[in-house]
């Protein structure tokens, strides 16, 4: 059959339809971050707020009390970078990324890798880390101290990377303080890992997240190479479609792909939102104008707002004592109907982030 065309709005509205963000949805907070399959987690306070804009009624808590019973995880995957996942997709998928985080080491520390006996010291990292969690400064302490003659911090991340870890929540207002504990995966979960890839579930879950896709969308967004012939031995079982542009993308053929003209709410994405990192062609998201605004030059994802769908700008806030302000700072300008939308969502926004707050503002550029 040939491939359906798709416009770029009917993509747009596709890709918003997974991530959720066509209409908060009612769902547990658990099942909404399966369905994202993961929400990028470099930092501990964005995931909660990917989560309330995407989760009808959605509450700290709710994902707090998730961390403490390890149902949700925070560890390495996509792209070698902190997600939080669920325990159960962790357990299944991390080893889909083990070839990309153990060439990281190579290709990372170059000249700084030569020497290191990966295998003793990821030994050496599990019995430490299962004696009780502990920091990362701790461990390179304790492997100096059995190897001086090794750089300290090569040696911490050859451990990041080989020796599947989750970090340790704590009750902290956002789940996570500065400086984090770390144990084994399979200690903390008390269940084993899934010992092989599958990377066909991968590509499946990413398309049901983040689709329709090309082979190249996913393998910006996982940063795992070589995805072609996986796309290829599940193509009876995808529909395919063509962009504007005339690339080829899959899709699983029950997704939803909502008519183009849906319409989109302003939402409020966190710094280093999945969904900004989901595709190498962003230009179902953003102008190709103002593309480079969404990655910085020390590689940071600012905070960024929809309008119609779209990005449309970055976002700050400020506190000063007991006033929190939210500062809106649009690529282009924007329309009145739009601005009055994107106040309310501001404002709702700064009672969720800012509660001791006792006035709230929406500022914009």
């Amino acid at each position: 059959m040939p491939d359906t065309p798709l416009t770029l709005r009917a993509l747009n509205r596709a890709t918003l339809a997974r991530q959720m963000l066509l209409a908060r949805e009612q769902t547990s907070v658990l099942g909404a971050v399966e369905k994202l399959l993961a929400l990028q987690a470099q930092q501990a306070k964005p995931p909660f707020i990917g989560l309330w804009s995407r989760v009808a009624g959605f509450e700290r808590d709710a994902l707090q009390v998730l961390l403490q019973r390890k149902e949700v995880v925070r560890a390495t995957l996509m792209r070698g970078t902190l997600h939080l996942a669920s325990a159960e997709d962790y357990r299944h998928l991390r080893a889909s990324f083990t070839p990309l985080l153990e060439a990281s080491v190579a290709s990372v520390l170059r000249e700084r890798a030569k020497g290191l006996d990966v295998a003793p010291l990821v030994k050496e990292a599990r019995a430490f880390f299962d004696e009780a969690p502990r920091t990362f400064e701790a461990l390179r302490d304790h492997l100096v101290a059995r190897h001086p003659q090794n750089d300290e911090r090569a040696m911490g991340f050859a451990v990041r990377m080989f020796l599947p870890l989750i970090q340790v929540p704590t009750e902290t207002e956002w789940g996570y303080p500065g400086t984090t504990d770390f144990a084994v995966a399979e200690s903390w979960l008390g269940a084993p890992l899934r010992a092989e890839a599958d990377l066909p579930a991968l590509v499946q879950r990413y398309l049901a997240a983040f689709g329709p896709a090309s082979v190249t969308d996913a393998q910006t967004w996982s940063g795992l190479k070589g995805l072609k012939s996986t796309f290829e031995a599940l193509r009876p079982s995808l529909r395919t479609f063509r962009d504007e542009k005339g690339r080829e993308l899959f899709d699983l053929p029950k997704a939803p792909r909502p008519d183009e003209d849906t319409a989109a709410p302003a939402r409020f994405l966190p710094e280093f939102d999945s969904l900004v990192l989901g595709h190498e062609d962003r230009a179902r998201l953003v102008d190709d104008a103002y593309r480079s605004k969404l990655i910085t030059k020390n590689l940071r994802v600012p905070a960024t707002f929809l309008v119609d769908g779209f990005i449309a700008g970055t976002w700050t806030v400020e506190r000063k004592r007991a006033a929190a302000t939210l500062v809106v700072e649009p690529f282009a300008p924007i329309k009145k109907k739009d601005r009055d939308a994107l106040v309310k969502e501001g404002e709702a926004l700064l009672r969720f982030m800012e509660p001791e707050a006792r006035t709230f503002e929406v500022r914009g550029h």
